[in-house]
């Protein structure tokens, strides 16, 4: 997403229900997109957190999804303006209105501030090693977060729920990273096409994501949880074999544990 593609989102935001503090704010973006205000009273000050002055859902919803696609900012800016103040319930607008429980459960192990500026330079570091190491899968910065993207193909055999003996390696890699970088909670997401009946697809998305959870915690990973989402949130339609493909797949949601987040604002209130 382009400074120019963000333009008209923040045009939006300006003209909904945010507190007036907010619509200078965006008002500021969809002149200048993203990056600084451009505001002559901000005298070129970095965005402040707008969120507390966010009242609705949508007014959220609009302002998180155009951060994360802001071409000019890095992921440690982005979590630095996305601000404490999303926490749980940001998780769960991007999950309910984007379709996706990964992404919502990462935005809302949001921290914000230095302290996610911190948290946001591990998973750079940590993302960049996935990449390198799983090949296949796709690797995406969210937020604060990482998520991990496994086509249900590479894991798993047609209508099965046993681990592919190919995809271990893929798995193994994984699990050494969690190991490594030993501070993260990790959510596996089932997903499935919309071929067979709803209840069958449910159980299968919900199958599969104990499989690959199972398989992680006997390589020594803990603090996984699991949840199957059968055919809710597909990424492509359904009406084409390839769109079908994308469908089927397996995410992996790695963000911030407790522990890492409560170390993340001592190390900041300890350099204030």
């Amino acid at each position: 997403m382009t400074a120019g593609d963000t333009k008209p989102i923040f045009a939006m935001l300006a003209a909904s229900d945010a507190h007036p503090p907010a619509h200078r704010l965006a008002a500021n973006l969809a002149a200048g997109g993203c990056g600084r205000a451009i505001d002559p009273l901000v005298k070129e000050a970095p965005v402040p957190n707008p969120l507390r002055f966010i009242r609705s859902p949508l007014s959220l919803l609009l302002l998180l999804v155009t951060l994360a696609g802001c071409a000019s900012l890095n992921n440690k800016e982005k979590g630095a303006i996305i601000g404490g103040t999303a926490g749980a319930a940001a998780g769960a607008v991007i999950g309910n209105q984007t379709g996706s429980t990964a992404r919502g459960a990462i935005i809302g192990a949001v921290v914000g501030g230095a302290a996610g500026a911190i948290i946001g330079h591990q998973m750079d570091q940590q993302a960049k090693e996935l990449k390198q190491n799983i090949p296949g899968a796709t690797v995406q910065r969210v937020g604060e977060g990482i998520a991990v993207t496994f086509d249900s193909g590479l894991l798993f055999d047609f209508d099965s729920d046993a681990i592919r003996g190919a995809a271990r390696s893929n798995l193994d890699a994984l699990a050494s990273s969690v190991d490594e970088y030993d501070n993260s909670n990790l959510l596996v997401v089932g997903h499935t096409d919309a071929v067979g009946s709803t209840s069958y697809n449910q159980d299968l998305s919900e199958r599969r994501a104990r499989a690959a959870a199972s398989y992680l915690a006997g390589r020594g990973v803990d603090r996984i949880d699991t949840k199957g989402r059968g055919e809710s949130e597909p990424i492509a339609t359904n009406d084409t074999e390839s769109g079908r493909d994308m469908n089927r797949r397996v995410e992996i949601a790695i963000y911030a544990s407790e522990e890492a987040r409560e170390a993340a604002r001592r190390q900041v209130a300890a350099g204030s």
